[in-house]
Formats: C-alpha cells, sequence, structure tokens
C-alpha cells in the first residue's frame, strides 16, 4: 500500500526533474557551462535505486517490512519487480550504497561498504531464501 506521503513524495520528485531539465536547457541556452557532470549519473542510479525500492514497498504492500516474517497462508508475492528479480530490494541497496559514496568521490567508502554490505546479504538472503522456500 502506497501512503499519500509517499506519492506526494514522487509526485515532487517527477515535478522537480521537469523544472531541472526546462532550466538546464534555459541554462545552457545563455552560455552556462556544467561543472561536477561526472558525479550526475550516478545520482540518476541513484534515483533509480529509489524507484525501485519504491516498487517493491508497492508490491508487497503489508508484508513489506525490514525483518524477515513469514504470514501462514499468505502467497509468494511474484509481481512487480519481484516478476524479473528475487530480490529487487537488496538490488536497490546495492546501488545506493555504491552510488551514493562515489557522487561524493569516495571510492573507498564505497568499497568497504560493498564489502561488508555483500558479507550481510549472503547471510540475509539465505534465510529469506530459506522462509520463501516455505511459502512453495
Amino acid at each position: 500500500m502506497v501512503h499519500a506521503a509517499d506519492r506526494a513524495v514522487a509526485v515532487e520528485r517527477i515535478a522537480e526533474r521537469v523544472v531541472s531539465k526546462r532550466n538546464w536547457v534555459w541554462s545552457k541556452e545563455r552560455g552556462g557551462s556544467e561543472l561536477g557532470a561526472g558525479h550526475y549519473p550516478v545520482m540518476v542510479v541513484v534515483l533509480a535505486a529509489q524507484a525501485l525500492r519504491c516498487g517493491c514497498i508497492t508490491t508487497l504492500g503489508h508484508q513489506w517490512n525490514t525483518r524477515v516474517v513469514v504470514i501462514p497462508g499468505a502467497p509468494r508475492v511474484t509481481g512487480g519487480p519481484y516478476r524479473m528479480i528475487p530480490h529487487p530490494n537488496y538490488v536497490a541497496v546495492v546501488v545506493e550504497g555504491f552510488a551514493l559514496p562515489l557522487v561524493h568521490s569516495a571510492w573507498f567508502t564505497a568499497l568497504v561498504f560493498a564489502v561488508c554490505n555483500a558479507t550481510l546479504l549472503r547471510m540475509r538472503i539465505k534465510v529469506e531464501n530459506s522462509a520463501l522456500a516455505g511459502l512453495a
């Protein structure tokens, strides 16, 4: 279930992007030059990860939370991003964890987070797969 606040943030982000693009074009037409463009693609990747996470939360509805909880009789969710990726929320976590430090050129932080996160996610996904196997 998507709450009104979540929808409001999504609408605001889309409006922000439209205004940003319009103003970028306006600035370029007046001879503006962009600085620090190298980190922009990383920011876009982070936003895409946020959209993926929002898709996960929306698809799972009340079943989404940060813990591994099995609800008796509940079917396994196979819609939304779960149609294509077994653990899409973790894809978003990995992308964010790597991309956010790179926005500030923090390569070492990105690398350390990636290694620590991989260790934790390996354990977490094993627990989740075991729980999901019980739903099959």
